[in-house]
């Protein structure tokens, strides 16, 4: 199906996060792994994640791809059904639920302005992606919410 379905991101959003691509792609392992540090300050979030492929860089180094991935194609979402299809089957296979999103986001945003800086990082950018997070982070919860009833009704 479309993955569209949510109040499509505002044109300036779109122009902010196709702009800090470039950065994203230089500082994205970077940023994912102080993201995930902050996560796994709740140890019931740590306990959900493979710690090998997190000592590995595995994990940091997925996540750093999708997040490009997404920034790159934001303005072309239907480029990522597929990877949306990958994201949803893995996080089901996980357990990830909806009350787990807005940790992420409180670790994900202060971890770009850590290591892209105030002057890169400004307020306007970090509210873009903000707003970029929970338009994904909308899709993927009611997909997955049908994921889970699919298989409860399995």
């Amino acid at each position: 199906g479309r993955i569209d379905m949510a109040a499509p991101l505002s044109e300036q959003t779109i122009a902010i996060i196709k702009a800090t691509a470039p950065a994203l792609q230089q500082h994205g392992v970077e940023i994912t792994t102080r993201m995930y540090a902050r996560l796994f300050e709740n140890e019931d979030v740590r306990a959900m994640f493979d710690q090998a492929a997190q000592d590995s860089g595995e994990q940091p180094r997925r996540l750093a791809a999708a997040i490009l991935g997404y920034a790159q194609n934001v303005d072309k979402l239907q480029n990522l059904t597929g990877a949306v299809a990958r994201m949803v089957q893995r996080h089901v296979d996980t357990g990830v639920k909806a009350e787990h999103y807005p940790l992420v986001a409180e670790a994900l945003l202060p971890a770009i302005r850590e290591v892209l800086g105030e002057e890169a990082a400004t307020d306007e950018v970090l509210a873009a992606w903000g707003e970029a997070y929970w338009f994904l982070a909308d899709i993927l919860i009611g997909k997955e919410a049908e994921a889970y009833a699919e298989r409860e009704g399995a």
